[in-house]
């Protein structure tokens, strides 16, 4: 959930991998930690951090306090399992992955606080051919301006995305399940786990599993956030001012992973379940 603590984050335009591009952050609305963001041309191809993308405050309640949950629902994502594809079922099941994540050998510097006013609990462990991390889920509403994320839904809401489509244009978090991963630092650099924009991630809640990739970057010392649809199809609050979820939900991050274009949920779904396979046989 958001909190209603401010954060001060630091970071530039971070370089999309491949063909993905880059993209500037560059709305006008005055920023959580108070920072005014500058507009401004997009950077050339130049290796720099990424963007913060800084997480507000929940305006209900304490960072962890959890939105409305389907019936059924826990916080070790053990619940009902998914009935259709985009509202969490995968040949693969979420308590399969889960088994194969019980125990974290941390590959990040140090943990991630979930909220700018929680304490940091949450490492990045590393797997053979993933990455992944136990957290809460924010809602990132950024991206494409769409009936349930503009400035009128959102009041942090910014009109771009780190990585952007085929056709260079932000993310629709409405319509498109993408993750958020923390911006580089030294912590824990993405890329450096063979993270990339556009990767295979795998957002297990509730008993359900939506693949998803990777289409924005958050705070450099924040984790766990996805966008409105991804939130939406685990069953959870999309609301970008109250929903998301405290707790009990798993993001598993496929190594050398990229779906192309983007954009396309379809392709990331198909590699996704193919990943999660390999993934349980090699570990």
């Amino acid at each position: 959930m958001r909190t209603l603590a401010l954060a001060t984050v630091s970071g530039a335009a971070l370089l999309a991998a491949g063909s993905l591009t880059p993209a500037a952050q560059d709305g006008s609305m005055l920023r959580p930690d108070g920072s005014v963001p500058v507009p401004g041309a997009r950077p050339v191809a130049v290796d720099l951090t990424p963007a913060a993308h800084v997480r507000p405050a929940s305006v209900t309640g304490p960072a962890d306090t959890a939105a409305p949950r389907p019936a059924g629902a826990d916080d070790s994502g053990e619940g009902p399992v998914g009935a259709a594809p985009g509202s969490g079922e995968s040949p693969v099941g979420a308590a399969e992955l889960l088994a194969k994540v019980a125990a974290c050998e941390p590959v990040s510097n140090g943990s991630y606080r979930t909220d700018a006013d929680a304490p940091p609990s949450v490492p990045v462990c590393g797997m053979k051919g993933a990455v992944f991390w136990k957290a809460d889920l924010d809602i990132d509403c950024d991206g494409e301006v769409t009936r349930a994320c503009n400035v009128d839904t959102d009041p942090w809401f910014q009109g771009d995305t780190a990585f952007h489509t085929s056709g260079d244009r932000p993310l629709d978090a409405e319509e498109l399940p993408y993750v958020v991963v923390p911006s580089r630092s030294a912590v824990w650099d993405f890329s450096r786990s063979g993270i990339k924009g556009g990767g295979v991630a795998a957002v297990i809640h509730a008993g359900k599993v939506e693949y998803a990739v990777v289409g924005d970057t958050g705070p450099a010392g924040i984790i766990g956030e996805a966008s409105y649809a991804t939130a939406q199809a685990l069953g959870i609050d999309p609301d970008p001012k109250t929903g998301g979820v405290g707790s009990g939900v798993t993001y598993i991050l496929f190594k050398d992973s990229v779906v192309s274009p983007i954009e396309s949920h379809s392709a990331a779904v198909t590699a996704g379940e193919g990943l999660a396979e390999e993934f349980l046989k090699n570990n």
